[in-house]
């Protein structure tokens, strides 16, 4: 070989670029996000945005009772896909975060760490806990949803806790009220014993059940045509619900059903 034959890279017709061949994300992107923050970019999203026409995502809120899985990853990171097409499509589309800082995860959460304390405890101390909890992780979330580049108002989030919010609250139930909205009617709340605190429908669970279905005759006491001829005539139900059978005195049929 010639000592003067050049490299074996410098005869390849290869592009030259001002990237590195590493992503190294690991790095990248906190200083990225460092960067976005010096400049309040989303500060400058809105002031750029503001005499376009409005989309407003409105983002239920995750529970403040823990560090985010994968299931706040998809939510964040999807709905903040919707936000940031929005704006580039020229829309004026803000996302202010927020989180649930009330209900039975925070509870459970508390009465676990505190065990046998809890019994001495009074009913404001307890929630005074329950608040501190919840503050506490909305700091981790806030934290982690930063760092997978979600785009928010972060230094504003909506908290139910916080009296602003309360007081919303107060006025839309006011607003139902003036307009007759809102009734009273009996309605079953669900306990919980071992919690010791009222349950939602949707925090039901039931377990799987196998009963057997039946048929049963129920005897025709009156208003059987002439036509039909003597009896004793029955009219025959099926039910999969065969212990509601001691309560039911009667069964309902369409008069023209033949």
């Amino acid at each position: 070989m010639s000592t003067n034959a050049k490299p074996y890279k410098e005869t390849l017709n290869l592009p030259v670029t001002a990237f590195d061949m590493k992503a190294n994300l690991t790095v990248r992107e906190p200083a990225m996000q460092a960067r976005w923050r010096e400049q309040d970019l989303y500060a400058l999203i809105r002031q750029k945005s503001a005499d376009r026409p409005r989309r407003i995502l409105h983002d239920g809120p995750p529970y403040a009772n823990g560090e985010i899985h994968m299931g706040h990853l998809l939510n964040k990171v999807l709905k903040d896909l919707v936000v940031r097409s929005l704006t580039m499509r020229g829309y004026d589309s803000p996302y202010v975060p927020g989180w649930d800082c009330h209900g039975l995860p925070i509870e459970h959460k508390v009465m676990k760490d505190l065990g046998s304390k809890a019994a001495g405890m009074g009913v404001a101390e307890v929630r005074a806990l329950c608040h501190a909890e919840a503050m506490k992780w909305v700091g981790v979330q806030r934290d982690q949803f930063l760092r997978l580049g979600i785009s928010g108002d972060w230094s504003h989030p909506y908290l139910t806790l916080d009296p602003r919010y309360e007081a919303g609250i107060l006025d839309v139930l006011a607003g139902l009220l003036d307009n007759g909205s809102i009734f009273r009617q009996l309605k079953p709340i669900h306990w919980c014993m071992q919690d010791r605190t009222a349950l939602a429908e949707a925090e039901l669970e039931y377990s799987d059940e196998t009963s057997p279905s039946i048929y049963v005759n129920f005897p025709m006491v009156s208003g059987v045509p002439e036509s039909w001829g003597p009896g004793p005539w029955h009219a025959m139900i099926w039910t999969t619900t065969p212990w509601t059978l001691p309560a039911n005195v009667a069964i309902a049929a369409h008069p023209d059903l033949d």
